[in-house]
């Protein structure tokens, strides 16, 4: 999925300048999804992931000291408090662009075969990084944005996008959620998503023999449980920003289900 992720972060980028250039005062002073961010930290965060992606030594801020993605990231938001509205989103119209392309240059070999560690999220092939920003980007957008903007809200759920998030947050949930899962009932669950980037995925338990790390295989186990939900909401609440027996249906009143998905924390 990741060359198609792409093509949606393109689409991303159309919809980011247009939200933004909409945007009122107050809209861009309004508390975001993310706590503590106002709706210009999130934008300006989008613009500073698409920086360190194409040129991160031009980030004027020392993340050297930072331990983990969000730290990183909030490290960047706090030096950059100041910055007016226009600064954002001349750094959001510089740097998407030059981000897309960088990325674009990860899907071919040798790079997009690369296997490179990035600390909390695990270690992951160079390409799948466009769909890691695919992430990012739909997230941020709807979610976190969306909190605080209707419109940004109701932005289309485009499967050009959110295929490539459920790719990233799948291959990343069971690195980041390692600790975590090999602690909770080793019960297998069947994923099921409706509506668009509608798929199947069976969370399982790994191999003792093999590591105790669980694995996403595509399609669905027989017996397992299975949970619905929609691709859109997964973002939500795999991300801890909403509970997950608020969107999803079926076997939500198994307690060994229920302890698997409260540990389910990707970011």
């Amino acid at each position: 999925m990741s060359k198609g992720a792409i093509e949606g972060l393109q689409a991303e980028v159309i919809r980011a300048k247009e939200l933004f250039a909409t945007l009122t005062p107050e809209e861009w002073a309004a508390p975001s999804g993310c706590t503590g961010w106002r709706v210009q930290d999130v934008a300006q965060h989008m613009a500073a992931v698409y920086q360190q992606i194409a040129a991160a030594d031009t980030i004027e801020v020392d993340v050297s000291a930072a331990e983990g993605a969000e730290a990183t990231a909030e490290v960047v938001v706090q030096a950059r408090k100041e910055w007016t509205v226009d600064q954002v989103v001349a750094a959001y119209d510089e740097w998407s662009e030059k981000g897309v392309a960088a990325l674009a240059a990860l899907q071919e070999p040798p790079m997009a075969d690369t296997v490179v560690p990035l600390g909390d999220l695990g270690s992951h092939p160079m390409h799948l990084l466009g769909d890691a920003i695919a992430f990012d980007h739909y997230c941020h957008l709807r979610h976190d944005i969306g909190a605080a903007v209707d419109r940004a809200a109701r932005l289309p759920k485009d499967p050009t996008v959110l295929g490539p998030a459920v790719d990233w947050m799948l291959a990343g949930l069971p690195q980041m959620c390692a600790d975590a899962l090999a602690s909770a009932p080793q019960q297998p669950i069947n994923l099921v998503f409706d509506g668009p980037a509608a798929h199947s995925f069976c969370l399982t338990p790994g191999d003792p023999a093999a590591g105790p790390q669980w694995i996403i295989a595509n399609g669905a186990d027989d017996d397992a449980p299975v949970i619905r939900t929609t691709a859109h909401d997964f973002i939500s609440w795999a991300t801890k920003r909403a509970d997950w027996r608020d969107t999803s249906t079926g076997d939500v009143s198994q307690p060994t289900v229920a302890a698997v998905l409260d540990v389910v924390n990707v970011i």
